[in-house]
């Protein structure tokens, strides 16, 4: 079974905390920009990833069954090596310039487009929509890096629940914060600002779908996109957008940043499938972070007795 129930999942399946911080840096460090805004370029050594790290602990997350039993990344590789091109285009740049610059209170995010109830959201109030849950998901790189996350936050199905779309609304948009005082990457042109991308409505319907808030039981540190974050497990880690401050609902199917920067490379679904390859590289195999070996890629990232359904007769080598 990939998921099981919480009361499935052994206390040895789960990395302890006094374990993850004594982990080695992984080897091979992959990019997927060959020149861009470096952190150092910025602010050279300002803090280490063990400063940079979020220490709030969060209260009442109720274990989910979402989750798998694999063994998880530990709580040191989730928050250094990461994509998050508001902070520049290297791994460890987001860890060291994120908990700097971006000040994730006060934070509001409105909901906004073709819905009956618009609304600005404090993030609290997103938070109370439903019981925060820990989810415990594989994340797939395009890059073709891996890694097994326990996320906490809440199925954004509630909050569309709470805007009530319209007939007409078929897609749902997520908007990262445009502020290059707070993101000093988007001083520079890495990426067609502000980070936008997109997610068919029955998509963002699905039960999978996560609004995060935490990873490890901890408040969402900056540099994995604090305060409020989308997960889709089943698609490649780039569709989920980071520090979101709106939430649009669309008639239509809009162009997400990486179309718009590369369409030729990256298109609108970005499901995970071993048989469609990066117009770069195989997307086949793939390296799970503190491993060496490389694994099998999965379809769907593994989850495709639960998602398989949303696809079917579609062409997937013409919708990538």
């Amino acid at each position: 079974m990939l998921i099981k129930k919480p009361s499935d999942i052994k206390p040895s399946e789960i990395t302890d905390e006094t374990l993850y911080y004594s982990r080695r840096q992984f080897l091979a460090r992959a990019g997927l920009l060959g020149a861009g805004l470096g952190a150092g370029a910025l602010l050279p050594g300002l803090l280490s990833p063990e400063v940079a790290a979020a220490t709030t602990r969060l209260g009442n997350i109720r274990k989910s069954a979402y989750s798998t039993t694999e063994k998880l990344t530990p709580f040191k590789d989730v928050t250094t090596y990461n994509n998050f091109y508001e902070f520049g285009s290297s791994k460890e740049g987001p860890s060291k310039l994120a908990p700097r610059y971006l000040k994730p209170r006060p934070w509001t995010v409105s909901v906004e487009g073709e819905v009956r109830r618009p609304r600005v959201y404090d993030i609290d109030q997103i938070m109370k929509l439903a019981p925060l849950e820990e989810r415990i998901y594989r994340m797939r790189c395009v890059e073709g890096w891996s890694m097994v996350i326990p996320w906490a936050g809440l199925p954004l199905n509630a909050l569309i629940r709470q805007a009530e779309p319209l007939g007409s609304a078929r897609y749902v948009a997520f908007i990262t914060l445009q502020d290059p005082a707070q993101m000093p990457g988007q001083q520079r042109e890495l990426l067609p600002w502000p980070y936008f991308e997109a997610l068919r409505l029955d998509e963002a319907m699905h039960p999978l779908t996560l609004l995060a808030v935490g990873l490890y039981g901890q408040i969402l540190p900056n540099q994995n996109g604090a305060p409020l974050r989308l997960v889709v497990p089943w698609k490649y880690g780039f569709k989920g957008a980071k520090s979101i401050v709106r939430i649009r609902f669309l008639s239509r199917q809009p162009a997400t940043t990486w179309m718009r920067a590369a369409p030729e490379e990256y298109g609108f679904y970005a499901n995970v499938n071993p048989e469609v390859s990066h117009k770069r590289w195989s997307q086949k195999r793939e390296r799970r972070i503190g491993e060496f070996r490389k694994r099998p890629t999965l379809m769907y990232n593994g989850y495709g007795e639960q998602v398989a359904h949303l696809y079917r007769g579609m062409d997937l080598n013409k919708y990538f």
